[in-house]
């Protein structure tokens, strides 16, 4: 089973990734955007991931995006991709698994994650190893808008399903309380994907 993992920057997504090893150490992690580093770091000399959006032209981010959807799609087994559905370019939204690219992939689920963009906010700022460009709480729902109707035409694209696993208005009882759910929701699709092979 392949299943795409989408949510903002600062959502948690490497949080859930860990509980997620922890709980089915045979699953493939693959996080999209630092496959894409590796490639960019040997073609433009990148130094972090925070620059490929900035610095590397529209046409050559393309090709870098499929080499790396090529790289991914070939893994065998069960397989966990974390990305975007959208990434900030030049004032605008660019797809992160556009037509090209989510055939490539071809996953089974595409499972959008959504939190409050106060929440969002909060973790950015506990992160200081990342380069993000500050933002308001109207920019992050406004990508978070532009995440679902990415995710969907992905979807539409790719013949998969779409999961939509929303945290808003759930605040957290206790630390990691939503990356413990969302990989507990992860390991159930992929135990009841098992089961049915």
């Amino acid at each position: 089973m392949k299943i795409v993992v989408v949510a903002l920057p600062g959502s948690g997504k490497t949080t859930i990734m860990n509980f997620i090893r922890q709980r089915l150490p045979d699953v493939k992690i693959v996080n999209y955007g630092d496959v894409m580093f590796e490639i960019a770091k040997q073609r433009f000399g990148i130094q972090h991931r925070d620059e490929m959006r900035k610095k590397i032209p529209v046409e050559e981010y393309r090709k870098i995006q499929e080499e790396a959807a090529e790289y991914i799609a070939s893994l065998p087994g069960d397989v966990l991709i974390d990305t975007h559905a959208s990434i900030k370019i030049g004032g605008g939204y660019y797809p992160g698994l556009p037509d090209r690219i989510i055939s490539k992939l071809k996953p089974d689920v595409i499972l959008l994650i959504e939190y409050d963009p106060k929440v969002i906010l909060e973790r950015r700022r506990k992160d200081p190893g990342r380069f993000r460009d500050v933002e308001s709480e109207e920019e992050i729902e406004m990508q978070q808008q532009a995440n679902r109707l990415f995710a969907f035409a992905a979807a539409n694209a790719g013949e998969s399903t779409v999961h939509v696993l929303s945290f808003r208005g759930r605040p957290e009882s206790r630390p990691f309380e939503h990356a413990e759910a969302a990989a507990d929701y992860i390991a159930n699709l992929i135990l009841r994907s098992r089961q049915k092979s």
